[in-house]
C-alpha cells in the first residue's frame, strides 16, 4: 500500500488568497484545488494545522476580547473554555494525523484467498462547517481542524449572532489560508440559504435542534452527508448516595458556565426526593463561593447573547418557584445564577432546552420509575449521574440513552480528544473530537488487493456439482 504522499504532491499558489469572492467562485476554486490532489499529501495536512495553531497562539489576546465582546466571557474562561480546546484539539492532529491517514489493514476471508483486505482513509472533499455563537471561536475551530486533517478543504459559516468572533475567525483563517483550501462565509440567514444550496461534499452543523432539522432536509435534496451537533434537555440526577458538596460545586460549574449558554450544560436536576433540600443548601452556598454574593457585579459572569434571548430566558422563570437567584439587568442582558424548586414537567422551563442560567430542580422516588420517564422523553445531548451506588450507575448509564454524559461532574465529556463527542436521535447524528473527529470527515474505502498468481475457479461457470459443494463449503 503506497503512502498518499508518494502519490499525491502538494501544490498550491499561495497568491491565490481572494478576497469577498461569493461562495458559489469560493467553493468552485476549492473543488479544483480539490481534485488537484494536493491535499491528500498528510505533510501538506500537518503543516496547515501547524499554520493554524500558530495562528491560534497568535491572536490569543484577540480571541478574548472578541468572545468578551459577543458574551462577556473573562479572560480565563475565554481560554478555558475555547481558546485552549482548540489548540488541544488541533494539538492532537498534529501529533496522529499520520497515523490516522495510514491505511488500516483488515482480514481477509479464506474464500478470497490470496488477497489483501485494507480500509483507506479518505476525504469527502469541500466541507461546509456551520458554527453557533454559544461557543463560536472553539465550534468553528475544532471540526475545521478535523476537516484539515481528513485532508478537506472548506468554507466555515460562523454564527452572526456573535458578530466580533466571526470577523476575528474571517481574519485569522484568510491570514492563514489560501482561499481554495480554507474561506469564511460571514452573515445571517440569507447567507445561511445560499450555501446551503451549494454542492458540498460534507455538511458539519451545530446549533438548535429546528434549525438541524432543515439543514438536514436541505442536504438530503444532494444527499449530502451530515454531522449535526444538536442539544436537547440534558438531565442531571443525584440520588441519595452522592457527595453532595461535591455534587453541588460541579453542578453549578456546569450549569453557570458561559450564562447557561452551553449544550452540553445540565438543564434541569432531577434529585432523590431524601436529599433535595440537603442539595439546594449546598448549591446556593456553592454558588455564592463561585460568582459572590452579587454575581451580576461580578465581572466574571458573563451574559447573554443578545435581547431576545435574555427576554426568553426571563419568561421561563416561574417568580413562585425562585428558590435563589432571579435578579436580572436589561442593560448589561445579564440574569443571575436562578434555581427553582418545585419545577414539574408541566412548567413552562421544562417545554424547552433553556440554554441560559436557570436551573429546575424536580424530585424523584423510585429509580426505575425515573429510567422510564425519561425513556418517553426525547434523547439528550447527556446525561450527567452523581452517585457511589454501582448498581445504579450501571442501570441508568445503560437504560437511558443520550449522547455522552459523566459519572459524578459535569459537561468534561466535551473536553477530551479521546472520546467522541456528539447526540443521538433528536439531540444530534454523528461525532468528532481526536480521531472520531477525522473520521467525521473521512470515508473509510473498503479494498482488496487480489493476488494475480492463483485464480481460483469455483467462482466462474459452469457451476459444477463438484463447484457448488466447495461454494458451500467456503461460505457458511
Amino acid at each position: 500500500m503506497q503512502p498518499l504522499d508518494r502519490v499525491f504532491k502538494p501544490h498550491y499558489n499561495k497568491s491565490m488568497n481572494a478576497h469577498d469572492l461569493s461562495p458559489e467562485t469560493t467553493l468552485a476554486k476549492q473543488r479544483e484545488f480539490f481534485k488537484s490532489g494536493a491535499t491528500l499529501s498528510v505533510k501538506f495536512r500537518i503543516d496547515a494545522l501547524k499554520r493554524l495553531y500558530r495562528a491560534v497562539n497568535r491572536y490569543r489576546d484577540e480571541i478574548s476580547e472578541a468572545l468578551n465582546q459577543d458574551l462577556g466571557k473573562s479572560p480565563a474562561e475565554a481560554y478555558m473554555c475555547e481558546t485552549g480546546m482548540a489548540l488541544s484539539e488541533i494539538s492532537y492532529l498534529i501529533r496522529h494525523a499520520k497515523r490516522l491517514a495510514k491505511p488500516k489493514k483488515a482480514r481477509t476471508p479464506l474464500s478470497q484467498f490470496p488477497a489483501k483486505s485494507y480500509l483507506l482513509p479518505s476525504p469527502y472533499g469541500c466541507a461546509l462547517i456551520m458554527s453557533p455563537w454559544n461557543y463560536p471561536f472553539m465550534l468553528a475551530i475544532e471540526p475545521l481542524a478535523d476537516a484539515i486533517a481528513a485532508g478537506n478543504c472548506a468554507i466555515v459559516k460562523p454564527s452572526a449572532y456573535s458578530p466580533a468572533t466571526s470577523e476575528l475567525l474571517k481574519k485569522l483563517i484568510g491570514e492563514t489560508f489560501p482561499t481554495e483550501h480554507v474561506a469564511t462565509v460571514t452573515g445571517g440567514r440569507t447567507e445561511n440559504d445560499l450555501l446551503l444550496d451549494l454542492p458540498f461534499d460534507k455538511i458539519f452543523f451545530t446549533g438548535s435542534v429546528a434549525v438541524g432539522k432543515e439543514v438536514m432536509r436541505r442536504a438530503a435534496n444532494r444527499l449530502v452527508p451530515v454531522t449535526l451537533e444538536l442539544g436537547g434537555k440534558s438531565p442531571c440526577i443525584v440520588d441519595e448516595t452522592a457527595d453532595l458538596k461535591l455534587a453541588a460545586r460541579r453542578i453549578v460549574f456546569g450549569k453557570f458556565l458561559n450564562c447557561g449558554q452551553t449544550c452540553v450544560a445540565p438543564d434541569h436536576l432531577i434529585v432523590h426526593e431524601s436529599v433535595k433540600q440537603k442539595l439546594l443548601a449546598e448549591i446556593r452556598t456553592q454558588t455564592e463561593k463561585q460568582f459572590g454574593k452579587n454575581p451580576l457585579a461580578n465581572p466574571d459572569y458573563g451574559r447573554i447573547v443578545n435581547e431576545k434571548h435574555y427576554l426568553r430566558i426571563l419568561s421561563l422563570i416561574d417568580g413562585q418557584k425562585i428558590c435563589f437567584g432571579g435578579e436580572h439587568e436589561k442593560s448589561g442582558l445579564r440574569i443571575a445564577p436562578t434555581v427553582l424548586d418545585g419545577a414539574t414537567r408541566a412548567d413552562a422551563c421544562m417545554q424547552e432546552e433553556i440554554f441560559g442560567p436557570v436551573l429546575p430542580v424536580l424530585s424523584y422516588r423510585d429509580r426505575g420509575e425515573l429510567i422510564a420517564e425519561l425513556n418517553l422523553l426525547p434523547s439528550p445531548l447527556a446525561l450527567y449521574l452523581f452517585s457511589s451506588d454501582k448498581k445504579a450507575i450501571r442501570e441508568i448509564t445503560a437504560r437511558c440513552s443520550f449522547g455522552g454524559g459523566c459519572v459524578n461532574d459535569t459537561v468534561i465529556h466535551l473536553a477530551t480528544p479521546y472520546l467522541p463527542f456528539g447526540g443521538v436521535g433528536n439531540s444530534g447524528a454523528g461525532a468528532y473530537h481526536g480521531k472520531y473527529g477525522f473520521e467525521c470527515f473521512s470515508h473509510a474505502k473498503s479494498l482488496i488487493k487480489k493476488s494475480r498468481a492463483i485464480d481460483l475457479p469455483m467462482r466462474y461457470q459452469p457451476y459444477t456439482k463438484r463447484k457448488f459443494k466447495l461454494i458451500r463449503k467456503f461460505l457458511k
